[in-house]
């Protein structure tokens, strides 16, 4: 399990995250939703050690470090992998360096997505990149799977295919934590909703909770955001009236 005591960071005087308390057990599938620059990236890099935070961070009661790192992997769309090496390159550091590296994985994400084998990742679209990056931190073998907007530039086709594809590979020990703004087409996958704005959890729901409260993820999530649907018809007069 990963826990997270009074996680605080800041940039300067900004504070990015405002003294989180989280609990991320195995074997779950956590959706965690937010506006722009609520925290979310900060929260998963302040987890991979990326950052520099106070509070505390422990993975199965050690703080995390290059002895427990393999744990966890990381997607996303800023791209970690090297751009001159070919997907078969990658497989083989991969092999090399992750001892649980899931070979077959691999090899049935590739085939799923049409990726090529023999050319270099910098050659690949955007999206293709995405894909590789998702499909690397699907078969190092981590326990914990972070994916930050890891679908950008997919069509709409190759993302509902792959949410299948992920409910079925995953065993009762892995956990994936997905940041992403396309909530609705993730809320037949999650089984919990962790809420974040400016910093702070605001909310955390099972989804089971929301169905036995007649609720859909999207309308609780606006109904905690206190999503106003008016703010479109304002705008719009607000403009109209400007333009007279």
């Amino acid at each position: 399990m990963i826990k997270i005591n009074s996680l605080t960071k800041k940039y300067g005087l900004k504070t990015a995250l405002d003294g989180i308390d989280l609990e991320i057990p195995r074997g779950e599938i956590i959706g965690l939703f937010g506006e722009n620059g609520a925290g979310k990236t900060t929260l998963m890099k302040c987890i991979l050690n990326f950052l520099r935070f106070s509070g505390e961070i422990t993975l199965d009661g050690e703080k995390i470090s290059h002895k427990n790192i393999e744990k966890l992997s990381f997607a996303t769309s800023e791209h970690s992998f090297f751009p001159a090496l070919t997907a078969k390159g990658h497989r083989e550091f991969y092999k090399a360096h992750f001892p649980a590296f899931n070979e077959k994985r691999f090899s049935g994400l590739m085939e799923f997505f049409s990726l090529p084998e023999n050319r270099p990742l910098r050659t690949f679209s955007t999206g293709q990149k995405n894909q590789f990056e998702v499909i690397l931190a699907l078969s190092q073998g981590a326990d914990f799977i972070l994916m930050d907007e890891p679908f950008a530039g997919n069509d709409v086709f190759n993302r509902e295919d792959f949410y299948k594809v992920l409910s079925g590979i995953l065993t009762e020990n892995e956990t994936v934590l997905l940041s992403t703004h396309l909530i609705e087409e993730v809320s037949d996958f999650i089984g919990r909703a962790v809420l974040i704005r400016d910093g702070k959890i605001i909310a955390d729901k099972k989804a089971d909770e929301l169905i036995d409260e007649g609720k859909s993820l999207i309308s609780y999530i606006k109904e905690t955001y206190n999503y106003r649907p008016d703010r479109v018809s304002k705008a719009l007069d607000a403009i109209a009236g400007e333009e007279e």
